[in-house]
């Protein structure tokens, strides 16, 4: 049991590492589709050619990892492995709340950037050929992900 527990430990401190903020998760990204003075600001910054504001700039920040790691998928495989472990007088417990509540965190902002890509693909595809042009100049994640993005309805 007690090597259970090391075991468990060590995958989620190595798990701790690999999530991305969910302070901005609150963001109403359907109003920033529809209004062009304010897809023009996140734009514009993530393509280097304007001011970023703090949510726009964690995102710059965080999407070539994003899309390298697939939004950090380590978090789902750290809830699984830790659901091995017996929770009875484990210390664990908190830790595992605020993990679970991380790994909602990544599914709804998965949900959020497949809206946003469907969005920018249908409504303003010149926008879209430049950010693919700066974050997948090579189409290494058209390739990876088209799969996922096809049963999510998005034809990359």
């Amino acid at each position: 049991m007690k090597l259970l527990i090391v075991f468990a430990l060590i995958a989620l401190v190595a798990a701790q590492d690999s999530t991305y903020t969910n302070k901005y998760d609150h963001i109403d990204v359907d109003e920033i589709l529809k209004s062009d003075r304010l897809f023009k600001n996140y734009y514009n910054c993530l393509i280097d050619q304007g001011p970023c504001t703090p949510d726009a700039a964690e995102l710059k920040q965080s999407l070539p990892d994003a899309l390298e790691n697939n939004c950090s998928n380590n978090d789902l495989q750290s809830l699984v492995e830790l659901k091995l472990v017996s929770c009875e007088r484990c210390l664990l417990l908190n830790h595992y709340v605020w993990h679970s509540q991380n790994i909602y965190s990544v599914i709804l902002q998965k949900e959020t950037g497949y809206k946003v890509i469907s969005s920018l693909i249908e409504n303003r595809p010149a926008e879209w050929a430049v950010l693919q042009a700066k974050y997948d100049p090579e189409r290494k994640f058209v390739e990876k992900y088209r799969e996922e993005a096809a049963a999510a309805g998005i034809k990359l």
